[in-house]
């Protein structure tokens, strides 16, 4: 990818497929060796969400996750939990030759205080009922990567029904403004350059306008629930006249840009992809531009 040898999006899709190809035999090694295993297959699946569920996977990136099953027997809850948490201790031990990766768990239902495994009906009754904004706009980027495929289609139905719900606009349009500045204020930056990801005018925001673009109008065009990655999306947004053709093409290019530069900023073995504001300044502007356009003002602590 330094080399411009590699697409941006070859190379998310080659680390995708990676990660979901570990994540199987992930699945597959540890159910194997659970000595309390009550069928020969599991009735379980992987659900990743984030860069992963988009296949936008970069070097270094964490996985979230969730992990789902549709099984009634009563050894049932207790063998998949067993079993989510074996896997997650096999992808994040430490090991001679370092991690395979960094996970996060917290988006499955009722977050860090939740079950780490949930029943398919659970999940859905959760995602109809009682999940926020933020975790339908985090629903926009998520897909079955491993286990049972019949899961994955259920996940597929639910996603697919939720994302296509009506929503008034204007209290969307404040959820996530909300959610943006709570996310802000969460990441401060004091150090004079800028945050490629989390500063206002980056990638969160352009997540951000396209998970509002998808919520607030899939209802009329159930094309937008299609997980096909921010630049596609953005592409699809302009030619649905959801968003003007300049301001879609000059931020699709600044996402591209910002991800280039993350990733290799990442492979420097830097913590934090920060750069001199004026050498963004041009994708800045259209990101800020394309967010006033879409989501009104910026959120109150943006720069």
């Amino acid at each position: 990818m330094l080399a411009g040898e590699l697409p941006l999006e070859k190379l998310s899709d080659h680390l995708s497929d990676l990660a979901d190809l570990i994540l199987a035999e992930a699945l597959r090694i540890v159910w194997q060796g659970l000595r309390t295993r009550h069928r020969d297959e599991p009735q379980f699946a992987i659900i990743a969400y984030g860069k992963l569920g988009g296949k936008e996977l970069g070097y270094a990136s964490d996985l979230d996750m969730i992990f789902l099953y549709d099984d009634t027997a009563p050894e049932a809850p207790e063998n998949y939990a067993r079993l989510a948490q074996r896997i997650n201790h096999w992808l994040t031990s430490m090991t001679a030759a370092g991690t395979l990766y960094e996970t996060d768990l917290r988006l499955r239902p009722d977050g860090a205080s939740g079950l780490l495994v949930s029943p398919v009906a659970g999940f859905a009754d959760y995602q109809r009922e009682h999940a926020w904004v933020w975790e339908h706009q985090a629903l926009t980027r998520a897909r079955g990567v491993a286990g049972d495929a019949g899961i994955a289609r259920s996940f597929d139905d639910i996603r697919g029904e939720v994302l296509r719900r009506p929503r008034a606009l204007p209290a969307l349009r404040d959820e996530v403004v909300t959610m943006r500045d709570k996310m802000l204020a969460a990441h401060p930056n004091a150090s004079g350059l800028f945050d490629i990801k989390h500063d206002h005018g980056g990638l969160i925001d352009v997540e951000f306008i396209v998970q509002y673009l998808v919520l607030g109008h899939a209802h009329r065009h159930a094309e937008l629930i299609a997980n096909i990655g921010n630049l596609a999306l953005l592409k699809l947004a302009a030619r649905l006249g959801l968003i003007a053709d300049d301001d879609a093409l000059a931020v699709h290019d600044a996402y591209r840009h910002y991800r280039q530069l993350q990733h290799a900023l990442r492979l420097q073995g830097d913590k934090y992809a920060r750069v001199e504001a004026r050498t963004l300044a041009r994708e800045i502007s259209a990101v800020k531009k394309l967010w006033s356009g879409v989501l009104g003002a910026a959120p109150p602590t943006g720069k």
